[in-house]
């Protein structure tokens, strides 16, 4: 064995992206030989007997409590590997992202910063210029290269290792997860699985379903979005749902593959995404995807996948009238070759080795 691994972030075991790759990041770090533990602020999983739950650590915090480093200093001590999921490449609770790095710069073992975001990719945050911390001799990695390289500009050298997607899982079931939703055999479901807040446009999916009904008469067109509101989205959510023109779902099951397969089409409107988990996922699922061009999205678009377009439903609307197998089956093939879980421990692997670190 090589030892401990430490996974802490703001909240781990969640449905949100960075809680869903660093849960892919674990099993790798076990393939790989490490025992693995986890400190979050939350646990939205129920957590686990030897999770290490830091309340202070959280994205929103209770009121009034403080951050202890010392806490943190005795959660990671001993741990051979401390790999930091966002909490240092986004400081939404500043005080926290603070008190990390204070603890990680005395920190005996190695330390891996995993960045799914960086504070001058959101303009609320784009004036915090300490992160990610410079904590020498660290492995800094990026899931994409438009943040490497952005990290590089900085002084950072960092590695892409893009997210990782199982796509040989099998496939959701469509019928009872559409009679739980209590969604008709025959409504076209146009999906949007992610949250519910500013930059996923949730406008934008109501409006492609609303233009899809528009073009496929006889057809019932229902819109299902998964996530919650967050970041004060709630009463906004509430009215775009309010004035929609097709029926609405809302809500998880337990399982994202039921929702794919449940699906016909997926729509990810988002403005910017890290990554974009649901480009991957919906191709898996062999549904098609409408998309906006997000930054991100070109380095993806590059190794030759096809999508549909966000803000014109007629592509999609002639594609499912007459549907293309060809299609879905080229994507799944390329999100074979780039994008499998199965090479993650490699790939992680090879990272150790770039930074030097081929003993443990």
């Amino acid at each position: 064995m090589r030892g401990t691994a430490v996974m802490l972030s703001a909240r781990l075991g969640g449905t949100d992206g960075v809680s869903i790759e660093a849960a892919k990041w674990e099993g790798a770090l076990a393939r790989l030989g490490f025992d693995l533990r986890r400190v979050a602020g939350e646990f939205p999983d129920d957590g686990r007997d030897d999770d290490v739950a830091l309340p202070w650590l959280a994205i929103e915090p209770p009121r009034g409590l403080s951050p202890v480093p010392a806490q943190l200093a005795a959660a990671v001590g001993g741990a051979a590997l401390v790999v930091v999921e966002n909490l240092c490449s986004l400081p939404l609770n500043l005080p926290a992202s603070c008190a990390a790095v204070e603890v990680l710069a005395d920190h005996h073992g190695r330390v891996a910063f995993h960045h799914h975001d960086l504070p001058w990719q959101r303009e609320r945050l784009a004036h915090i210029t300490d992160f990610p911390p410079r904590r020498p001799g660290s492995l800094h990695v990026a899931i994409n290269d438009r943040s490497r390289d952005e990290l590089a500009e900085r002084g950072i050298e960092a590695v892409t290792i893009r997210n990782a997607f199982d796509l040989d899982s099998p496939a959701g079931n469509r019928d009872s997860t559409r009679k739980d939703r209590r969604i008709g055999a025959d409504d076209l479901v146009v999906l949007q699985p992610t949250r519910a807040i500013a930059r996923k446009d949730v406008p934008a999916g109501i409006r492609l379903a609303e233009g899809l009904r528009d073009r496929m008469p006889g057809r019932r067109v229902r819109y299902w979005l998964t996530g919650l509101a967050e970041e004060g989205y709630g009463p906004t959510l509430e009215r775009v749902l309010a004035a929609a023109t097709v029926p609405v779902t809302r809500g998880r099951v337990a399982r994202a593959a039921d929702a794919y397969a449940a699906a016909d089409a997926v729509v990810l409107p988002s403005t910017w995404e890290g990554f974009g988990n649901p480009v991957i996922e919906s191709m898996a699922a062999r549904r098609p995807l409408a998309v906006r061009r997000y930054a991100v999205l070109e380095e993806i678009a590059r190794l030759g996948f096809q999508w549909f377009p966000a803000d014109d439903p007629g592509p999609l609307a002639d594609w499912l009238q007459a549907p293309d197998p060809a299609l879905l089956d080229a994507n799944l093939a390329l999100a074979r070759r780039h994008f499998s879980l199965a090479d993650l421990p490699a790939r992680i692997e090879d990272a150790f080795a770039a930074v030097g670190w081929t003993s443990w």
